[in-house]
């Protein structure tokens, strides 16, 4: 097992495009990191670089103690999994999980032992005789993954692996993975779009744009308290709803202004923009669907309508408009009336509120969170 370490790591290619700026990150031995973010933010270029398949322009990457920028991939004691699965069509599964050990020379009773034992953690023991053309595409995947198995690398890269699944077989393919890495126990990279992979698979998370580390946090961190609005609207379906508000000061207690409507903020908030230095402002206020209440009267009440509403059986979906922004609001039907539970008609009047701890701050101009 092994740590990977990359010191400014940078990939610039011809004409001078940086497709990865100066990236920092210490991943520790058998840790389960994830590289997310939106097409071309240069997650894949950075797991490529780790595994010897790109070039690194410039910084330094280290597997364990060990610099390995001009070191050779098969050197570099690491196994790749891609999107493609990329297995040998001509071959059995037998034949391509065990393609690698025989390159390495290794005795055909090791060889067999391993490419069983690996077999039997993936449960496709039964399929070792088949051509891949016979498999489903999630049986496929199986096999790509326990052709890294097999050779017990220190770090196991994973390139949107389940990219190719049906939504059903992702998420049956996902608690795989869960479950593998408890059993294998090694250093995993995984790179992902998919935010909902991201959250359920990492010990901690590397969100990604324009090749950016815009944030590095667990789960829970970069969920409830984004650095920033990308990593806010990005992290969460749906996503954060984001409104023109003006935060007050007024002593040492705040208050957020937004549409009529007056919110107050809590003390470890305050104290934190009070450290922070802030001032009465123009902010950005950021609040999850599920984190706003149906309210019909108060100072912290904003009066909308529904424009929109959409069953989803837990719970409904309505859609208003507020400040000339489309606002998402996300009610349990068990807490409606039960001649609402089907949903609201369009231009039903409502009022909503939320906590003020739930709330997020932004600064409009550095987009970064006042907390």
């Amino acid at each position: 097992m092994a740590s990977v370490t990359l010191k400014k790591v940078k990939k610039v290619y011809e004409g001078g495009f940086e497709a990865v700026h100066a990236f920092d990150l210490d991943i520790a031995d058998k840790e389960f990191i994830v590289l997310v973010g939106p097409s071309g933010c240069g997650k894949s270029t950075t797991l490529r670089m780790i595994a010897g398949l790109e070039e690194i322009t410039d910084g330094e990457l280290y597997i364990g103690d060990r610099l390995v920028n001009d070191v050779e991939p098969k050197d570099r004691d690491i196994a790749m999994v891609f999107q493609s699965y990329a297995l040998y069509p001509h071959m059995t599964v037998y034949d391509n999980m065990a393609f690698g050990l025989k390159l390495r020379k290794l005795p055909k009773a090791e060889i067999d032992k391993k490419v069983m034992e690996a077999a039997k953690i993936l449960e496709i023991t039964e399929l070792l005789d088949r051509k891949p053309k016979a498999l489903s595409g999630g049986q496929r995947q199986r096999v790509a993954i326990g052709r890294a198995i097999v050779r017990e690398p220190k770090v196991f890269l994973m390139d949107e692996p389940l990219s190719n699944l049906d939504a059903k077989l992702r998420n049956s393919m996902r608690a795989e993975i869960i479950k593998l890495r408890k059993r294998i126990d090694t250093t995993f990279i995984y790179v992902t779009h998919d935010q909902v992979e991201a959250m359920t698979l990492g010990d901690r998370i590397v969100i990604m744009k324009d090749g950016w580390v815009m944030q590095i946090g667990t789960p829970q961190e970069v969920y409830n308290c984004p650095a920033n609005l990308f990593v806010a609207t990005f992290i969460g379906a749906p996503q954060m709803n984001l409104l023109d508000a003006k935060l007050v000061k007024s002593g040492s207690d705040y208050n957020v202004e937004v549409s009529g409507a007056t919110i107050a903020v809590p003390a470890e908030s305050a104290a934190k923009l009070a450290a922070n230095g802030v001032e009465t402002k123009d902010v950005v206020l950021g609040i999850r669907p599920m984190h706003i209440q149906l309210k019909d009267q108060g100072d912290d009440v904003i009066k909308t309508t529904v424009d929109v509403s959409e069953m989803m059986g837990a719970e409904l979906q309505l859609h208003a408009e507020i400040g000339g922004k489309d606002v998402i609001i996300c009610v349990q039907t068990a807490d409606l009336p039960v001649e609402n539970r089907a949903g609201l008609a369009a231009g039903t009047p409502i009022g909503i509120t939320f906590r003020g701890d739930l709330m997020h701050l932004f600064d409009p101009e550095t987009e970064k969170s006042l907390l």
